[in-house]
C-alpha cells in the first residue's frame, strides 16, 4: 500500500526524446542547410549587379529563419512564416513588379540601361571593312547543344591567343584551357560543348546574328569555321550624348525622358533603354483614337461574355442539380456521370474541336441541323457560338457545386414550406433558391472573375474574329485580355509595360465587381442567418 501511494504521489519524469524527435532535429538541420545553400547560391549574382538591397534583404531573411527555427521558441511564427512568405514570393512580389512595369517602357528594344543600348546599336551597325582581322572559328555553348547560350571561341592567327566571345564581350581562356588543332580551330575547352556540324547547322540563324562586342566594333561569322572583327558603322559620341553614322554624319540625340536616341527629323533607332514613363501608358487608352474607342467596345462585349457566362452555367447546372436532386429519379449516378464529362475533357483540346464544329462547310453543327451559318464570319453569330461553347464546357461546375449546395439544405425546411400550402416553385424561389445563393455567390463572383479573363475560350476559338476592315487589331469576339495580348506582343515588339498597365486596369474593374458583390452577399448572409 506505501509503495502504491509513493507511487501515484512521485513527480512525474519528463519523457525522453525518442526517435520522433532526432528526426525532428534532423529534419530541422537539412532544412536549414539547404536554405543556407540557396541563400549562397542567390547571393553571387546580387553581388555581381550589385544589387545591395536585395542582398541585405536576403541576409536579413536567412538569418531570421536561422534564429526562428534553430530555437524551441516561438511556435505559433515557425508554422505562420512559410505560408507568409510564399504569399509574399508568388502573390506579393508579382503583383508589385506588374504595377511597377506599368510605370515604364518596358519592351523589346527597352529591356537594359543606356549602355546596354548603346553597344546593341554599335554591334548592329559592323559591317567588315578592307584589313579586317580575321580568326579561326568554333561554335560553343555552355548549355544544352540545341538551345543552350551559344559562345564563339576565337582562336587569334597570330599570337594563337584563344578568346571566348558572347554578347557580353571577349574574355580569354586560361593558357591550357583549350586544345587547338593545326587550323588554330578549338576542338575542345574546360566548360564548352563543341557544336558538331549538325548541331551547328540547326542554329544557323543564331550564330549568324551573334555579334560579340569589341572596343572597335564586333566580331561576327563567316560560315562555321571563319570570323572577323568589323567596324561599327554607328558610334556613340559623349560630347553631344549622341549615336553618329560615320557615313553620313547624321545623329540621334538621346532622349532621356523616352529612353531612346532620336533624329532631328523625328527618326528614333529601335534599339533604346528602360525609364520609368509615369502615368503614359495608362492615358494612352483614353487619348490614343486608335485604342480608346475599340478597347471601349470591347469591354462592353466583355463585360455581356462575362455575365452570360457565368449566368448561363448557373442556370444551366442549377437545372440540372433540381432534376437530379430528386430521389424519385432512377440512375441519378450514371446521370450524374454523363453531366460531369465536358468537365473532365482538356478544355484546350474541346475549344479546338468546336472551333471544327462550327465551320461553316464541313462543321457539324451545320451538317447535323441543315443549316448554312457562317458562324464566324458575322459579329452575332461569332458571340452566340462562344458563349454556347461556354456553356457546355461550364455547366458541369455549376452542376457540381449546386449538387453539394442542394445536399446541405435540411430537408425539414422544404416540407415545412409545404405543409405551410406552399407549391413547389414557391418552396424553390422562397427557401431553397435564397439559401443556394447565400452559399453559391462567392463561387459565382470567381467565376465571373474567371470568365472576364478567359484568354483560351477566345483565342483557341475564333482568335477574336470577326475583324473589321478598318480595324484588323480588335475583333468582335475580342476580351480585354486577348485585345491586350494582340496590341502588346502581336506587333513589331512586345510592350510590356503597356500590357502591363492594362492588367492593372483589368485588375481594377474587377476588384469593383467583386467588392460590390460580396457586399451585397454578406447582406444576404444576415437576413438568411
Amino acid at each position: 500500500m506505501t509503495a502504491l501511494l509513493e507511487r501515484e504521489t512521485a513527480p512525474a519524469q519528463a519523457p525522453r526524446p525518442g526517435r520522433s524527435g532526432s528526426r525532428g532535429r534532423l529534419l530541422t538541420i537539412l532544412l536549414l542547410g539547404l536554405t543556407a545553400a540557396i541563400a549562397l547560391w542567390a547571393a553571387f549574382p546580387l553581388v555581381e549587379q550589385r544589387q545591395w538591397a536585395g542582398l541585405a534583404i536576403l541576409v536579413a531573411a536567412t538569418a531570421g529563419l536561422f534564429y526562428l527555427y534553430a530555437g524551441p521558441r516561438h511556435i505559433p511564427a515557425k508554422y505562420l512564416v512559410p505560408g507568409t512568405l510564399f504569399l509574399v514570393v508568388f502573390q506579393l512580389f508579382p503583383v508589385l513588379y506588374t504595377a511597377s512595369t506599368a510605370f515604364t517602357n518596358f519592351s523589346d528594344g527597352h529591356r537594359g540601361d543606356k549602355q546596354d543600348a548603346v553597344v546593341a546599336i554599335q554591334t548592329a551597325s559592323v559591317t567588315r571593312v578592307p584589313g579586317s582581322a580575321e580568326y579561326a572559328l568554333t561554335v560553343a555553348t555552355t548549355g544544352d547543344p540545341a538551345t543552350g547560350p551559344l559562345t564563339f571561341l576565337v582562336t587569334d592567327p597570330a599570337t594563337g591567343k584563344v578568346s571566348a566571345g558572347t554578347t557580353d564581350g571577349l574574355k580569354d581562356l586560361p593558357s591550357g584551357g583549350a586544345s587547338v588543332n593545326a587550323a588554330g580551330r578549338v576542338t575542345a575547352a574546360a566548360g564548352y560543348t563543341i557544336l558538331n556540324g549538325g548541331q551547328a547547322s540547326a542554329r544557323s540563324r543564331e550564330i549568324t546574328d551573334l555579334a560579340v562586342p569589341t572596343p572597335g566594333g564586333a566580331i561576327r561569322s563567316q560560315g562555321l569555321s571563319r570570323a572577323y572583327e568589323g567596324k561599327a558603322g554607328r558610334a556613340y559620341d559623349a560630347g553631344c550624348d549622341c549615336i553618329r553614322e560615320a557615313a553620313t554624319g547624321k545623329t540621334w540625340t538621346a532622349d532621356e525622358s523616352a529612353g531612346a536616341f532620336v533624329a532631328a527629323d523625328g527618326e528614333r533607332l529601335a534599339q533604346g533603354w528602360k525609364v520609368g514613363v509615369g502615368l503614359a501608358n495608362f492615358t494612352r487608352l483614353v487619348t490614343d483614337p486608335a485604342i480608346s474607342g475599340p478597347f471601349a467596345r470591347t469591354l462592353v462585349w466583355n463585360l455581356l461574355f462575362a455575365l452570360a457566362s457565368t449566368g448561363g452555367t448557373f442556370v444551366l447546372g442549377l437545372v440540372c442539380a433540381l432534376a437530379l436532386h430528386s430521389p424519385r429519379v432512377r440512375g441519378r449516378r450514371l446521370y450524374r456521370t454523363l453531366l460531369v464529362l465536358p468537365y473532365a475533357m482538356p478544355s484546350f483540346a474541346m475549344l479546338l474541336v468546336w472551333r471544327d464544329m462550327f465551320n461553316t462547310d464541313f462543321g457539324l453543327i451545320n451538317n447535323l441541323f441543315g443549316l448554312d451559318v457562317d458562324w464566324f464570319g458575322g459579329a452575332t453569330t461569332a458571340r452566340i457560338a462562344v458563349i454556347l461553347v461556354q456553356l457546355w464546357l461550364g455547366y458541369p461546375y455549376m452542376f457540381l457545386v449546386a449538387t453539394g449546395a442542394l445536399q446541405a439544405i435540411p430537408a425539414e425546411l422544404t416540407e415545412a414550406s409545404r405543409l405551410d400550402g406552399a407549391s413547389a416553385w414557391q418552396s424553390l424561389r422562397r427557401v431553397t433558391l435564397p439559401l443556394l445563393l447565400v452559399a453559391l455567390t462567392p463561387l459565382l463572383i470567381s467565376s465571373f472573375a474567371f470568365n472576364f479573363n478567359n484568354f483560351n475560350a477566345i483565342y483557341l476559338t475564333t482568335d477574336g474574329a470577326p475583324f473589321a476592315a478598318d480595324n484588323p487589331a480588335n475583333g468582335a469576339t475580342d476580351l480585354l485580355i486577348t485585345y491586350t495580348y494582340r496590341l502588346a506582343f502581336g506587333g513589331s515588339g512586345a510592350q510590356y509595360g503597356f500590357a502591363a498597365a492594362v492588367s492593372i486596369f483589368i485588375f481594377v474593374i474587377v476588384a469593383v465587381i467583386s467588392a460590390v458583390s460580396f457586399r451585397r452577399t454578406r447582406r444576404q448572409e444576415e437576413v438568411y442567418a
